[in-house]
């Protein structure tokens, strides 16, 4: 029962890349574990939780023996990166105090933000911390994201939703979501949006097509729809030259019911199917009556 993985574990490795590149001996790797991780807390705690909340989606760290490279991915770089670079440099002081290291930290736009789990997330939070509706956040979430080119969407929200006494949980899903096809590109992000009546949960999984063929959200671009078919032919239409009735409409040679309009030329009665005026039939003349003629070479034929 209830055996769920998150999308993001299940294809690291495989697919997805790992979040924390680096080798250590075993005497450091737990150091080096938690270092990351109190990285990670900090960074969410700091441009996320508080102004000036610049949509930090993933925070990869590589190691050298010298630094600690922190890759930021975000959709607002000018607020991580503040005037004239002054707050990336305040980020990088802080960060050396907690980890007592050299820290690079470098920023990456996320191009495309409606294509990121993480920050359709965080954008929901958002609006739930200001009493938005929910089931209309919902909705207006994933259309945009179907919008920007994803195959699939599933939003999920627990918790006290619109400060009810007792929580429940809400799901929209739009599209198709195949969990576990390891070649999907499914991308998967979880927000706690701390609101005045309790903390809600916020889950997106956005299915992007297979992996090779996928949408991405380093990239932006209209998404090219297929024409609509027009109906009718090349007549014009239900009554036209050409469309439904054939050469002169449904009832006659002008329009729907003869030349003139609805009832024709004549009375109403030959209105809606009128037939063409049945012609008398020709008469059929009888075949000559044969002649009994003498046989050829008869003497008396001369």
């Amino acid at each position: 029962m209830g055996q769920k993985v998150s999308p993001i574990g299940f294809r690291t490795g495989i697919t997805i890349g790992w979040k924390s590149r680096w080798f250590a001996p075993k005497s450091n790797y737990g150091e080096f574990l938690v270092e990351d991780e109190k990285i990670r807390r900090f960074i969410d705690s700091r441009l996320n939780q508080r102004p000036p909340y610049a949509a930090v989606a993933e925070v990869q760290i590589e190691r050298t023996r010298e630094e600690v490279k922190v890759i930021l991915r975000t959709a607002r770089p000018g607020l991580v990166i503040g005037p004239k670079g002054v707050e990336v440099d305040r980020l990088k002081a802080a960060l050396e105090d907690v980890t007592d290291r050299r820290v690079n930290v470098s920023i990456v736009e996320i191009k495309n933000p409606d294509l990121n789990a993480q920050l359709v997330a965080i954008g929901i939070s958002e609006q739930l911390r200001r009493r938005s509706s929910f089931r209309r956040t919902m909705k207006t979430r994933c259309e945009a994201t179907m919008g920007a080119g994803a195959k699939g969407i599933k939003i999920q929200v627990s918790g006290r939703l619109g400060g009810a006494e007792m929580s429940r949980r809400e799901t929209q899903i739009l599209g198709s979501l195949p969990l576990q096809s390891l070649d999907a590109d499914i991308d998967y992000g979880l927000v706690h949006a701390k609101t005045t009546y309790g903390t809600l949960g916020v889950k997106v999984w956005i299915y992007r097509g297979m992996k090779g063929a996928a949408v991405s959200d380093e990239t932006t671009g209209p998404v090219s729809s297929a024409p609509r078919r027009r109906s009718g032919g090349p007549g014009g239409g239900r009554g036209g030259v050409g469309g439904r009735g054939g050469a002169g409409g449904r009832g006659g040679v002008g329009g729907r019911g003869g030349v003139g309009g609805r009832g024709g030329q004549g009375p109403r009665q030959m209105g809606r199917t009128a037939a063409p005026p049945s012609q008398a039939p020709l008469a059929v003349e009888p075949p000559p009556t044969p002649v009994n003629e003498p046989p050829a070479g008869d003497p008396q034929a001369g």
